[in-house]
C-alpha cells in the first residue's frame, strides 16, 4: 500500500485524472506543466526545487512571480522552454486574481481598491506610485505610474499630478502605492506627500479620494486611518 502512495505521488497526472486537481499538491501542479523531470530528478522534485528557490517555504507559490527565466534555467532540468511555461502560468494567475477582484471594485471603497491591485503590484521590487484619475461618478478614467523608488515630496510633484488630471479632465484622484517589505504602515514621507497632494487638490477642485498603501496581502487606506 505504501509503495502505491509513493508511486501515485511522482505520478501528478495520473492522480488528476482519477482524483481531481484540488488533490495536487502546489509541487504536483507544477509538475503537471513541466511535465518531465531529469534522468536524477522526478518533475514533482524539480517542481519542488523551482518552489523552494526564491523565498522557500515561506514564499511558496508567491516565489515564482519573483523568478526570472534566467534565475530559472539556473536549475538542472529547467531549460528555456519550462522557464518560460513557468513565467506564463504565474502571470495567468495574476490576471485571473484580478479578473475575479474587478467584478466588485469600487473607488469609494478601499478594500476593492486593494484586492483589485494587489497581484499588480505586491510583487514589485521598488516602490511604485500609481494616480488614479476618476470621473464625477468614481469610474477610472485613466491610471499613470508617476514614481519609481522611495515616495517622497522630491519624487512626486503635485506639478505632475495635476497636469494629468486637467489633462484627463478628471473630477477627482486616488494615490496607490506598494511597500515592497510587505508591511503597508505608512511613513512619514507617505502621510507628507498625501497631505501635499490633498491640500492641492482643494485648491484645483480635484479632491483626492485616497492614498492607499499596499503591502504582502494586506492594505492600509489614510482616508480609513483618518491620515488625509
Amino acid at each position: 500500500m505504501t509503495h502505491i502512495f509513493s508511486r501515485t505521488e511522482e505520478l501528478p497526472y495520473e492522480k488528476f485524472l482519477k482524483f481531481g486537481a484540488s488533490s495536487l499538491t502546489e509541487a504536483e501542479l507544477l509538475a503537471v506543466i513541466l511535465r518531465t523531470g531529469t534522468r536524477n530528478c522526478s518533475a514533482v522534485e524539480l517542481a519542488r526545487r523551482v518552489l523552494s528557490l526564491a523565498g522557500g517555504e515561506g514564499r511558496k507559490l508567491n516565489s515564482l512571480h519573483h523568478l526570472s527565466v534566467k534565475e530559472l534555467m539556473e536549475i538542472p532540468g529547467i531549460g528555456e522552454v519550462k522557464a518560460v511555461k513557468i513565467k506564463c502560468l504565474s502571470e495567468l494567475a495574476v490576471r485571473m486574481a484580478r479578473e475575479k477582484a474587478a467584478l466588485t471594485l469600487r473607488f469609494d471603497a478601499p478594500g476593492t481598491v486593494a484586492d483589485y491591485y494587489m497581484e499588480k503590484m505586491r510583487h514589485q521590487e521598488k516602490e511604485v506610485i500609481l494616480l488614479l484619475l476618476l470621473d464625477n461618478k468614481l469610474k477610472l478614467i485613466e491610471e499613470y505610474m508617476i514614481s519609481q523608488g522611495t515616495v517622497n515630496a522630491s519624487l512626486l510633484s503635485s506639478r505632475e499630478v495635476f497636469i494629468h488630471a486637467l489633462r484627463c479632465r478628471a473630477c477627482y484622484l486616488m494615490l496607490l502605492h506598494n511597500h515592497p517589505s510587505g508591511d503597508p504602515s505608512p511613513s512619514s514621507q507617505d502621510i507628507e506627500v498625501t497631505r501635499k497632494i490633498k491640500e492641492a487638490g482643494e485648491l484645483m477642485d480635484i479632491p483626492l479620494v485616497d492614498h492607499i498603501v499596499l503591502g504582502d496581502g494586506c492594505y492600509i487606506s489614510l482616508k480609513e486611518e483618518d491620515l488625509l
